[in-house]
């Protein structure tokens, strides 16, 4: 039997598959922008042809977790005013299997749980238009999220002046709900809280 690369060794090729394509070493040669011959001759596709040969690679990767069972789970540890947690979420560059979608699900209680813990006393600001906008809401509104949404993961910015705990509430595929393609089966929301005075910036 063949070796089956684990999940960290994916994220590893994938890097390394994704510097090659940028420095472009990769390309995918039968790449039209217009369809037009005419005018794709006048077209520089290099860029195109670099990103389309990653996403070819990507998807490859992808059919290889399905086919061999590889997680595409990775476990963070963030610490905040001096608490821990250790939680799974899925690697950006991997997919989620049935059974990364169950520990994510498992893992939702205990990730809010902290954010409420570390955030307590914080202004809370949900994002949207892409986080480009943020509107400030309560807690109340955080708990109705938390209702419908299947999984969740954190982010921290800070500084010596600065913090910001974001905390992503998702539904379906994380794969999918990072980039906003899958919705309405796949999708996120991206809670903020900041020091009172402070916008996000995340």
């Amino acid at each position: 039997m063949s070796k089956v690369y684990t999940t960290q060794e994916l994220i590893q090729i994938l890097a390394a598959e994704r510097q090659a394509c940028l420095k472009g070493k990769r390309l995918k040669l039968e790449i039209k922008v217009s369809g037009n011959p005419v005018i794709d001759q006048f077209i520089r596709t290099d860029g195109l042809q670099q990103f389309t040969a990653y996403q070819d690679f990507k998807t490859a990767i992808h059919e290889y977790q399905k086919e061999n069972r590889v997680s595409g789970i990775i476990w963070r540890e963030v610490t905040v005013k001096g608490k821990n947690l250790h939680y799974p979420e899925i690697d950006t560059e991997l997919i989620a299997l049935n059974g990364d979608l169950e520990i994510l699900k498992a893992a939702k209680n205990s990730i809010v749980e902290f954010w409420y813990e570390v955030t307590e006393g914080m202004d809370l600001y949900l994002s949207f238009n892409n986080s480009k906008q943020h509107q400030q809401i309560v807690t109340s509104d955080v708990e109705r999220i938390v209702q419908r949404t299947e999984w969740a993961s954190l982010c921290k910015w800070e500084n010596s002046s600065f913090l910001e705990m974001i905390l992503q509430l998702g539904w379906g595929k994380p794969e999918e709900a990072y980039y906003k393609r899958g919705r309405p089966r796949s999708g996120s929301e991206y809670i903020h809280a900041v020091n009172p005075g402070n916008r996000p910036i995340g």
